[in-house]
C-alpha cells in the first residue's frame, strides 16, 4: 500500500511539474509570439469587454491611451503620432503593437492567468503603462517626417529608454476599421513600423562598425597615411567617392567620408572581422524590444574583394533598421556597452508601481578606449566634415551621415548621432527613404531632435 502511495505521488509531482513548465513555456519563452499571433486577436479584444482596459501615459504622465468608461471604445489622444508606438486596439482587426505586447496586463490578465485558459479577469481595471517615450518629441519627430517615407529613433545611451519612435507614413488607430481595406493595401505601408521593421543599406553611418573593428583589431591603421583617387576598381565592383580626397589620415578619411579609404580598411580587415564586430552591437540576432523588431544583416564568412569594399561602407549585402543603428551609436556612447532598448517604464495597477524597468547590457560593441576614440572622430565630422549642420550652440555634436545607394531608386538619407560628445545623454537615428544625401534629408530631422530631446533628460 505504502509503495502505491509513493508512486501515485511521483506520478502527482511529475505532472504537476509538466504543467509548471509548460506554463513557463507559454508565460516567458514564447510569449512575445503568442501576443503577436493574428489568432490571439479576437481574444485579447474580447477580454476588454469584460473588465477595463488599463491606461497608456507617457513619461510625463500625458495620456496616450484610454478605455471610455461607458461604451468601453478605446481612445488615443495622440493620433497617428503616437501610432508606431501604441499601435493599436480594435475589435474587428485585433491588436498590434504595445496593445498587443502588453494586452494580457493591460486587461487585468496576468500571462499565467491567459495561458490556463481563463477567460476572466483577475482586477476590475487592467494595469497602467508608463512609458520612456515623451508624447511632444514624438509628436515633433513625426512632423519632421510628415510628407516623407522614413523613421527616427531617440534614445538615452546611458539606460537604453527609448524617448522616441517615429515611423512615416503613419495612421489614426481610431479610424483604422473604417480605412482597413484602403490602408492594408497602400503601398507606401503605412502599417509597416520603419524605425524597428524597416531595413535598409546604412551606407556610410555602417563606416562606424569598420572604423571600430579597425580601432580594435589594427591599432595601427591609425598611423597610417591613405591616398583617395576618387575611385578604387575592385574584381566585379568600383568604389566611388564624389571627388578625390588626396592623402588624408584616419581622422580626416573619416570625417570626410572618404569611401575610398574605408574600402581599403575593409579589404585589410576582411568581411568576418567587420561581420563579428557588428555582431557585438545586435546584428544578425533579435534585439530585446517591446515591438516586433526585423533582424539586420551583415553576412558571415569570406566574401570577395568587391563584396568586402562594399559591406564595409554600408552596401552590398548589408541591411539595418533605425533602431539598430541608433544601438550602433548608443555603443559608443556608453563607453562601449549596448543597453537593452525599453519602452515601458513602469506598471502601475490602482495607482501604486508593481513593475519598473531596470537597464539591463545587451553586449559591449567595444572596449572603452575605443569608444573613446571614436566618438572624438565622430565629433570631427560635425567639426569639419559631412555633419557640420548638426551642430548645436553650446553643444558639442559627435554623429555620422549616410547615402545608401539603393537599387530600387533614389538613395536613402541616413544621419546618427549623439550629444553632448563628452557626456552623452541622447542618441538619434533618422533614416529618410530615397531622401538623397543624408547630410541634405536626415541630418536637419536629427539636430531637431537632438536639440529637443536634451530638454528632456538631464
Amino acid at each position: 500500500m505504502g509503495t502505491n502511495i509513493q508512486r501515485l505521488l511521483r506520478l502527482f509531482i511529475g505532472g504537476f511539474l509538466l504543467v509548471v513548465l509548460a506554463l513557463t513555456n507559454l508565460t516567458v519563452f514564447q510569449r512575445d509570439r503568442l501576443m503577436a499571433s493574428p489568432h490571439n486577436n479576437q481574444r485579447i479584444t474580447g477580454w476588454d469587454s469584460q473588465s477595463l482596459r488599463g491606461g497608456i501615459y507617457d513619461r510625463h504622465g500625458e495620456v496616450l491611451a484610454v478605455t471610455e468608461k461607458k461604451g468601453g471604445s478605446r481612445h488615443y489622444p495622440g493620433g497617428q503620432a503616437l501610432a508606431p508606438v501604441i499601435g493599436y486596439l480594435d475589435p474587428k482587426i485585433g491588436a498590434a503593437g504595445l496593445e498587443a505586447r502588453y494586452s494580457a496586463e493591460l486587461s487585468g490578465r496576468p500571462p499565467f492567468w491567459a495561458a490556463l485558459g481563463l477567460n476572466f479577469p483577475l482586477a476590475a481595471v487592467g494595469e497602467d503603462l508608463i512609458l520612456t517615450v515623451s508624447k511632444e518629441l514624438q509628436i515633433e519627430a513625426m512632423q519632421l517626417l510628415a510628407g516623407r517615407r522614413g523613421a527616427a529613433v531617440v534614445l538615452d545611451p546611458r539606460s537604453g529608454a527609448v524617448l522616441a519612435l517615429a515611423s512615416q507614413p503613419s495612421f489614426e488607430p481610431e479610424k483604422l476599421s473604417d480605412q482597413w481595406e484602403s490602408i492594408s493595401q497602400d503601398k507606401a505601408a503605412p502599417l509597416l513600423n520603419r524605425a524597428t521593421q524597416g531595413l535598409y543599406p546604412p551606407g556610410s553611418t555602417l563606416k562606424l562598425v569598420t572604423l571600430a573593428a579597425a580601432l580594435t583589431q589594427r591599432p595601427d591603421l591609425l598611423t597610417k597615411s591613405y591616398s583617395c583617387s576618387g575611385e578604387l576598381t575592385l574584381p566585379g565592383y568600383t568604389i566611388h567617392c564624389p571627388r578625390a580626397h588626396g592623402e588624408l589620415d584616419l581622422t580626416s578619411a573619416f570625417a570626410v567620408s572618404c569611401n575610398v579609404t574605408f574600402a581599403q580598411i575593409g579589404l585589410e580587415l576582411g568581411n568576418s572581422t567587420i561581420a563579428k564586430q557588428a555582431e557585438q552591437a545586435g546584428f544578425n540576432s533579435t534585439i530585446p524590444f517591446d515591438l516586433p523588431v526585423e533582424r539586420s544583416s551583415f553576412p558571415l564568412g569570406k566574401a570577395g574583394d568587391g563584396e568586402t569594399a562594399q559591406r564595409s561602407i554600408g552596401q552590398g549585402q548589408v541591411l539595418a533598421s533605425p533602431l539598430q543603428m541608433a544601438l550602433v551609436v548608443s555603443g559608443i556612447a556608453n563607453n562601449g556597452v549596448v543597453l537593452r532598448p525599453y519602452l515601458v517604464q513602469e506598471r502601475r495597477i490602482g495607482g501604486r508601481t508593481i513593475s519598473r524597468t531596470q537597464s539591463a547590457q545587451m553586449g559591449e560593441f567595444v572596449l572603452p578606449k575605443v569608444a573613446a576614440a571614436t566618438a572624438e572622430m565622430m565629433a570631427e565630422v560635425t567639426k569639419r566634415g559631412t555633419g557640420k549642420g548638426a551642430a548645436l550652440s553650446g553643444v558639442q555634436v559627435a554623429g555620422k551621415t549616410g547615402t545608401a545607394e539603393n537599387p530600387h531608386g533614389a538613395p536613402h538619407g541616413w544621419y546618427v548621432g549623439f550629444a553632448p560628445a563628452k557626456e552623452p545623454r541622447v542618441v538619434v537615428a533618422v533614416v529618410i527613404e530615397n531622401g538623397g544625401s543624408g547630410a541634405t534629408a536626415a541630418l536637419p530631422l536629427a539636430r531637431r531632435l537632438l536639440e529637443l530631446a536634451l530638454k528632456e533628460v538631464s
